[in-house]
């Protein structure tokens, strides 16, 4: 059974807490992404003291702009990887099982042109592979017309048909706040704006951290038995404190959102990009088109939000068109973009970014136990790894729990709440039993409806600001809630029905009220649009 916890909420509380020493923690655990939130729920279901610390927003860094997709990886089994594909394929079905409405299958079409590579023969052993692995059987071979039917617009010159399979698609950053509510009602507790300055050391070896509240340049000093970094593209700025080695080679990946009238895809498309060979897909998400994904070495500093190049939007763009020509797709037609950082283990061997392996790895040094790399599919199983390293001092606690699910099983249905059924569902894999309570929190009919061209509400808003650690207006448009992406001018046109929900859920007056919103639109046409000429 769930149960109401205010420390994600009331984080001046805890940090009252922190100061007062009130708290003898077993585990602190650094990073507020998707490896982190599954370290504290893991750590909170065996029953240890963990407190994870997050030094932006919650999902902040690469766990809200990823490419939403939750799959076990094609190209893992032609460079002969089979056990990380087996893993995150059995990791998928995990969580398909587990979160329904928040991780959905969906199809994936992959182009076939005569006289290119890859044939439909080698292509569908890949497949068979694949759904072998998965326990399941989804591919078939899709016809020249019946590719043309289904893609209304697309480029049939050369076209010899589709190969189609199933992964799945969801929500990142709403993964991750789903996994820290699980961990919180389980015991965790989580605290976001808290940077790590530095290692605690005693005789050599790492007993805590020094945490400074970003909100308040206030610090303290927070001890633990163990203290694991799931800090991903920073996990060498920490691990350097005790060990000289660089092991992160940052790649980013950038993604162009365009509406659905503009570019309508039912399913995902992909094809291998004309100039390198790399796979680039253009998928719905959240009423949306995405096409994406770059894959390029990131060498500006990591404490700045990413954004997409110029270079980026036209390596894009050019698959669209080859794709689609009569569609004539331009970057006028870009509604807003993502870059996120993967956190690649580099190696010596290869200098192409995409070469690169994207298995995790786990360090330990005096005391710290380092994680970083992997896949958003198999947070479980690198969570299991993190906690495993740590082993040393914790022990090997067992679960308290009556299962190894991930997220609580929520105890009502869609027909639970009054709304379409799909729609519920929906609510339901993001927010679990608290879907009900979000939208009896609704203060009109208004707030309990769908925003047009989006599946979110103003009364997840409001529950938002009202119970999940919100901060600033960025922290509710791009992470509680994707809108900031999903509508132009980074969703400009809802500041006034949000300013009421800020001022009554998070006492913001009017001054404080301008002051976000400039602060917002500076962060979404710096990061969230098209790069200022020049950049």
């Amino acid at each position: 059974m769930e149960s109401s916890n205010p420390r994600f909420t009331d984080r001046q509380a805890l940090w009252r807490e922190l100061e007062q020493g009130e708290h003898a923690w077993d585990l602190i655990v650094i990073g507020g992404g998707i490896i982190g939130a599954g370290i504290l729920r893991e750590a909170a279901r065996r029953g240890l003291k963990a407190l994870l610390v997050e030094q932006q927003d919650f999902a902040w860094g690469t766990s809200s702009r990823s490419s939403k997709m939750i799959h076990g990886g094609l190209r893992y089994i032609a460079k002969g990887d089979l056990k990380l594909t087996r893993d995150s394929l059995q990791e998928r079905e995990r969580l398909l099982r587990e979160a329904p409405g928040l991780i959905e299958r969906m199809g994936y079409y992959f182009t076939l042109r005569k006289w290119r590579f890859p044939g439909r023969i080698p292509f569908g052993i890949l497949l068979w592979i694949y759904d072998w692995l998965a326990g399941i059987k989804d591919h078939h071979f899709f016809r020249p017309d019946a590719v043309e039917q289904h893609y209304k617009g697309i480029d049939s010159t050369g076209l010899s048909g589709a190969m189609y399979y199933t992964d799945t698609v969801t929500d990142d950053a709403r993964l991750v706040l789903r996994i820290l509510q699980d961990a919180i009602a389980a015991g965790g507790q989580a605290l976001n704006y808290a940077r790590v300055e530095s290692l605690l050391q005693d005789d050599g070896q790492v007993v805590g951290v020094v945490l400074e509240n970003t909100e308040e340049s206030t610090a303290l000093e927070v001890r633990a038995r163990a203290v694991i970094s799931a800090t991903g593209a920073w996990a060498d700025k920490l691990r350097n404190e005790v060990n000289p080695e660089k092991r992160i080679r940052p790649l980013r990946g950038s993604h162009l959102v365009f509406r659905t009238e503009r570019l309508p895809v039912a399913d995902a498309l992909t094809m291998l990009h004309p100039e390198d060979k790399r796979p680039v897909f253009i998928f719905p998400w959240e009423g949306t088109t995405v096409v994406g994904t770059t894959d390029l070495d990131h060498n500006a500093a990591l404490d700045e939000e990413p954004t997409i190049t110029e270079e980026e939007v036209d390596y894009l763009l050019l698959v669209v068109d080859k794709l689609f020509p009569q569609h004539r797709i331009s970057r006028e037609d870009v509604i807003s973009t993502w870059s996120g950082i993967r956190p690649v283990i580099g190696s010596e061997r290869s200098k192409n970014p995409s070469h690169e392996r994207r298995d995790h790895a786990v360090w330990t040094d005096k005391g710290l136990v380092t994680v970083s790399g992997g896949k958003l599919t198999t947070f479980r199983l690198i969570a299991l790894d993190a906690l495993h390293a740590a082993a040393g001092t914790l022990g090997d606690p067992a679960v308290t729990e009556d299962t190894d699910a991930v997220f609580t099983t929520p105890t009502i249905s869609a027909q639970d709440l009054d709304a379409d059924h799909d729609w519920a569902k929906r609510l339901i894999g993001r927010y679990g039993d608290r879907a009900k309570a979000i939208l009896d929190s609704a203060d009109s009919d208004d707030e309990r409806r769908p925003i047009e061209g989006t599946g979110f509400c103003l009364a997840e808003c409001r529950w938002a600001a009202r119970n999940e650690a919100v901060l600033h207006l960025d922290d509710l448009l791009l992470r509680r809630t994707r809108l900031g992406c999903l509508l132009e001018q980074g969703a400009a046109s809802l500041f006034d029905p949000l300013q009421p929900i800020c001022a009554q859920e998070l006492g913001w007056d009017d001054t404080r009220w301008q002051y976000e919103t400039e602060r917002y639109l500076q962060i979404w046409r710096d990061y969230y649009y098209l790069p200022v000429t020049g950049r």
